[in-house]
């Protein structure tokens, strides 16, 4: 069966633009890193698997299926479709992934392995959905699902991560490392919403949507680019051990990630 690559994304910068209800606004800029990345195939289960009629996932995972970002897009995609060659596909066949991104990490691997699976579902079932409905079913798995969907090298993610502006600009060659430290996204934005809530204005919002990444890395410091830093840094002491000058920090972390020229 067919490989398909979930790539890692990093955030070269994230800006908090607002409040909507118990969410923050966002402008960020989403770069692929095209070194990185989650293989996910089809697989024919076993007889006995077969017979049993459930969703399988084969890979090493530190949650259960039902919390699973993969799972969480099937079911969003069959609730959307009510496809009955969707329920058949998984009864046949398990999803492997073949893990490289670290989890908790900032990088988005969760994201872009239900996103890369959504898109595998679309095109091996012709189910003929576009790009714009993926990405409305893969919002209702993760804010960050629809940047994954749409495949962009880089693009400007707003809202609370269902805007997603395609950004033409060269494709960094990206380094990263991920301390083996577990960050809690919500209580990071919980940390930053208590401590450092300081949004930027439109005018800034505009003129960091027009930069280039490259120029955004060179004219900034790693707690300037990224808003949710100083709130990890606080809040997850050792990280401070892992900073090194001239890296900058990816989403709410822990990955740290520099440009190599």
């Amino acid at each position: 069966m067919k490989q398909y690559k979930a790539f890692a994304k990093v955030n070269i910068f994230l800006k908090i633009t607002a409040k909507r209800g118990a969410y923050h606004e966002i402008i960020s800029r989403f770069m692929k890193v095209k070194n990185l990345y989650d293989i996910l195939e089809f697989v024919p289960k076993e007889e006995t698997d077969a017979k049993v009629n459930e969703f399988k996932i084969i890979g090493s995972f530190s949650c259960n299926t039902e919390q699973n970002t993969i799972y969480k897009a099937y079911f969003a995609l069959k609730t959307a479709t009510s496809s009955e060659k969707l329920e058949q596909l998984m009864h046949r066949y398990a999803i492997k992934v073949t893990k490289s991104i670290p989890a908790f990490a900032g990088l988005g691997g969760g994201s872009s392995d239900a996103a890369t699976y959504l898109k595998m579902c679309n095109s091996s079932l012709d189910l003929g959905l576009s790009l714009h409905e993926l990405a409305a079913i893969g919002l209702k798995v993760g804010a960050d699902v629809p940047f994954f969907v749409y495949g962009y090298d880089s693009a400007n993610v707003s809202g609370i991560g269902e805007v997603v502006q395609e950004f033409k600009e060269e494709l960094l060659d990206i380094e990263t490392f991920t301390p083996s430290i577990e960050i809690s996204t919500p209580h990071v934005y919980k940390i930053y919403s208590e401590d450092f809530y300081n949004p930027i204005d439109g005018f800034k919002t505009q003129e960091l949507k027009e930069t280039s990444s490259r120029d955004i890395l060179k004219s900034m410091s790693a707690d300037e680019a990224n808003d949710l830093f100083k709130p990890a840094l606080q809040e997850y002491k050792e990280l401070k051990n892992h900073f090194k000058a001239g890296y900058f920090f990816s989403g709410s972390g822990s990955s740290f990630f520099k440009v190599v020229d």
